[in-house]
């Protein structure tokens, strides 16, 4: 073990057997309450989610493990910069809200890809842009997770890495194949309240241990591992001055003020705005007023990081410096098993060192909730993008309950594929997880953006300039990609011999070019192609999205009505096949009834996996009741009242996030 002090005591084990078997009961509950037997309900909640608990599920979709050890490890060895992420997050989540819900409720969307589908008719740009999101999702989002919970378990719990991950993803599959999005929006809910109150006390605790505000400057600013020395290419582990402001040199090896600026809010808008994980819970709203009250309430929550991550980062450099800091690999092996670096044990370490006997198990819960939090967020979004997007392309005629039933599949592989990566993971783990996480971001998530941002702005933007400009884009992007995995950033006192466009060109200097490229590619090739009639637009860009015009669908869609006929179909016969079985089976002898009671109870614990009981079986609606819910599905109409308050909770928000911005500069 790293740590010496890592064994628990009954009653933390108690408070995290507790923790979780509470989110379970609520994942399971959750179950029974949800629509499970309809695509909408179980990826979208049954869009039935109020502002309070969307806006809670936003934002500890965002705030799991990764982010508690990657924020904190990041600023423990490089100060405030970090938390630019979260205060642009905040801007972006009022843009989710104010300018993106709009256009994807009034387009009448499931999936985030599914936008371009209506937008510009065909499969491929659709299809391309759900296979690029899910490699994107898996080498970032859940990759980084798996990461984080192994350095959790490594040094915190002491357990066996594989058999506890193993237990963790049987959890949160669990009630997510079992409740789809309804349960994990509730366990969403009731995590954050754990998360938030956990790291508050841990915090509290941290600030008390190095004496306040001049207490941790100067302990941070002094806080040199006994082996640092200064080599060739880098002072290793010195703290700076600049360490203690957001907005640095341009020429900074770590966050260069026009990156911060301006790369940062481009990453941040395209995961608020454009990841299908975070929308999900957007989507699943009431109505837009729901939808924008959730966002607003993640904004607020978003200024939290900064007092429960960065600063105990730096607290804990402060106090164990020659542990989080470390600069040697023999020095770093020893530390935490990682000779790259040791910072994203900064977050477990005050946990371990810090937190009294029950409260070190409550902080931990916390930790592992964030973790099947962030895993289910993933888990049920990536299930969504393969059976909405993929699976309709290979099977047209699947029914509503075959998607369920294959997102429920989907949801099980992943979780394979997850502990399949473990030992990748181990391999490849940086020192700094979060900047990991961000440079993977910054080279396949710029042409994805361009596409959807020139789609709802421009109506000139057509499919082939949409999907060859991605295409283009993707591989600029792949490329810088591929050079990172061969030429990786040397170590404290190694001489950098990459290649000057990979070591002087900034992940978020590049991200930005990329973005830029892409909206060129994409808009030369469109000039060039023929326009989409404005009628085939309508609520499908932001100039029209209030338009009560009907709209003509594209002449190549996917004929989403003679799907639903053959689904409704099939439910049918086979609903009337199932009764005539059960009459025939009742006039049987009374072996065969009791082998039927049996079969019986095999059947109702099968259905309630796959969402296939009786109970979810949909009635059949007239054509004027199928108008009407199609209109409330894609209305964007607010009461005034509510309008006018949203509009005002959004510009106080944007003002403290501008302060926060400027007060830490």
């Amino acid at each position: 073990m790293a740590l010496e002090d890592s064994n628990l005591e009954a009653l933390d084990v108690v408070i995290i057997v507790l923790n979780f078997a509470i989110v379970l009961a609520i994942g399971i509950w959750s179950s029974f309450k949800a629509k499970r037997g309809t695509a909408s309900g179980y990826f979208l909640a049954g869009r039935g989610m109020n502002w309070f608990v969307v806006g809670l599920s936003l934002y500890v979709s965002n705030i799991g493990s990764a982010t508690f050890i990657g924020v904190a490890g990041t600023a423990s060895v490089s100060g405030y910069a970090v938390i630019s992420y979260e205060f642009t997050g905040l801007f972006c989540l009022l843009a989710l809200g104010f300018f993106f819900m709009p256009l994807y409720i009034s387009a009448g969307v499931f999936t985030i890809p599914e936008y371009t589908k209506k937008r510009f008719g065909g499969s491929r740009l659709q299809l391309t842009l759900s296979i690029t999101a899910i490699v994107l999702a898996i080498l970032a989002s859940l990759s980084s997770e798996m990461y984080a919970g192994v350095v959790i378990i490594e040094q915190s719990l002491g357990w066996n890495i594989y058999a506890s991950v193993l237990v963790l993803l049987v959890l949160t599959g669990l009630y997510t194949v079992a409740g789809g999005l309804t349960a994990v929006i509730y366990t969403d809910a009731m995590q954050s309240i754990i998360i938030i109150i956990g790291a508050i006390i841990l915090a509290s605790l941290a600030w008390v241990e190095i004496g306040g505000y001049d207490a941790l400057y100067i302990q941070y600013m002094t806080a040199v591992p006994a082996t640092t020395a200064k080599y060739g290419n880098t002072s290793c582990g010195i703290p700076e001055e600049k360490f203690w402001h957001i907005f640095r040199p341009a020429n900074d090896a770590d966050y260069p003020w026009p990156g911060t600026l301006f790369g940062v809010l481009l990453l941040s808008a395209y995961y608020w705005c454009t990841n299908q994980i975070i929308v999900q819970r957007a989507l699943a709203s009431k109505n837009i007023s729901h939808s924008k009250g959730g966002c607003i309430t993640a904004g607020y929550l978003k200024l939290l990081p900064m007092l429960l991550m960065i600063y105990p980062g730096m607290i804990s450099r402060a106090l164990f410096p020659d542990e989080i800091a470390c600069q040697s690999p023999e020095a770093c092996e020893a530390a935490c098993n990682n000779p790259a670096g040791c910072s994203d044990i900064a977050y477990p370490k005050l946990v371990i060192e810090l937190m009294p006997v029950g409260l070190k198990g409550l902080m931990l819960a916390a930790m592992l909730a964030a973790l099947m939090s962030s895993l289910t967020s993933i888990f049920n979004s990536l299930s969504s993008l393969f059976a909405l997007d993929i699976w309709v392309k290979i099977r047209p005629q699947a029914t509503e309950v075959e998607l369920t039933v294959v997102g429920r599949f989907t949801t099980v592989v992943l979780a394979i594929v997850s502990v399949l990566w473990l030992p990748v993971i181990q391999i490849f783990g940086a020192g700094e997880l979060f900047v990991y996480i961000q440079s993977m971001t910054s080279y396949l998530s710029p042409p994805m953006f361009a596409v959807y941002v020139m789609g709802m702005l421009w109506e000139r933007t057509t499919e082939p300039g949409a999907f060859y400009g991605l295409i283009l884009g993707a591989l600029v992007g792949f490329s810088r990609l591929i050079m990172d995995f061969i030429y990786t950033v040397p170590g404290c006192g190694e001489i950098d011999d990459r290649p000057g466009i990979q070591k002087n060109f900034h992940y978020l200097h590049f991200a930005l070019v990329l973005f830029a490229l892409s909206l060129m590619f994409i808009g030369g090739i469109s000039l060039m192609t023929n326009p989409i009639p404005s009628r085939k637009l309508v609520r499908l860009t932001w100039w029209t999205r209030n338009s009560k015009e009907e709209r003509d669908e594209m002449d190549d869609k996917y004929v989403l009505d003679t799907k639903e006929e053959m689904g409704t179909n099939d439910d049918v016969d086979t609903e009337d096949e199932t009764k005539e079985d059960t009459e025939e089976v009742s006039d049987g002898s009374e072996g065969v009834v009791l082998e039927d009671g049996n079969s019986s109870i095999l059947k109702s614990c099968t259905s309630f996996i796959c969402g296939t009981g009786e109970g979810n079986v949909g009635l059949e609606l007239t054509e004027e009741e199928k108008k009407a819910a199609l209109e409330k599905l894609t209305s964007i109409h607010e009461e005034p009242f509510w309008r006018k308050f949203s509009a005002v909770n959004a510009v106080i928000c944007f003002g403290i996030g501008c302060f926060c911005f400027a007060f830490w500069a």
